[in-house]
């Protein structure tokens, strides 16, 4: 059997929703204000998004030069913009060093991931959260460091999850064939656009996922189900 790869994605896959949605958007909604006045790093992306958001009438907050309003804007609309995701990542970065977040993964999680490992298989990961996210939580959980596990990290900046094109540049990454990469992820669209750059797709159903149809997709409940 030649190389394999397996493209992850996080929320819902390999990490609970509920981590997502009750522990790290509300921290980092409770750091903004602070993070925004002390910020010394441009926010160029997030400026370019405001004018972008602006030009296509979506009425977003007024621009200023601490920007919580709009931030606060995109949070409430759950916006995967690559600024806003950058800057989740920095907040996040603070709370992980400072002992007040830990990573949280399912429990069939760090033994697959070792398992991968000694076979050989490629393991990435592709995520709407930033690269820097994705490093401090799989570097964080309970059961150690997860990340010598990990051979590559995607963001927004690949590409939108509903892209076909994302899934193509991320297969040339991998140096593989399509088909011999699985992508295993809770959203159906996002393993339609899988699927159409040839890529072997699995539908991960976990606790307090919304439902998604299968759509000709593989299922799984827990990564045990990966051979």
């Amino acid at each position: 059997m030649g190389k394999r790869g397996i493209l992850l994605d996080i929320e819902g896959t390999t990490t609970p929703i509920s981590f997502v949605y009750d522990v790290l958007f509300p921290f980092a909604r409770r750091q903004l204000t602070e993070f925004l006045e002390r910020a010394t790093d441009p926010l160029d992306i997030l400026k370019a998004e405001h004018a972008g958001d602006t030009k296509a009438g979506l009425n977003p907050p007024a621009w200023s030069d601490v920007p919580v309003a709009y931030v606060g804007w995109l949070m409430d609309h759950d916006r995967k913009t690559t600024g806003l995701k950058q800057l989740q990542g920095r907040i996040w970065q603070r709370g992980y060093e400072e002992g007040k977040l830990r990573g949280v993964v399912f429990e069939d999680v760090p033994a697959a991931l070792s398992r991968w490992r000694q076979n050989n298989v490629d393991v990435r990961i592709f995520s709407s959260g930033s690269v820097l996210a994705q490093r401090l939580l799989f570097s964080s959980v309970t059961t150690g460091d997860l990340t010598p596990h990990l051979k590559g990290y995607f963001d927004t900046t690949t590409g939108p999850k509903n892209d076909p094109e994302s899934y193509r540049l991320i297969t040339r990454a991998f140096a593989l064939a399509a088909p011999e990469i699985t992508f295993v992820s809770d959203v159906t669209r996002e393993l339609d656009a899988a699927r159409i750059a040839g890529l072997r797709t699995i539908l991960c159903i976990r606790p307090g996922n919304p439902a998604q149809e299968a759509n000709g997709h593989s299922i799984i409940r827990s990564f045990d189900e990966i051979a």
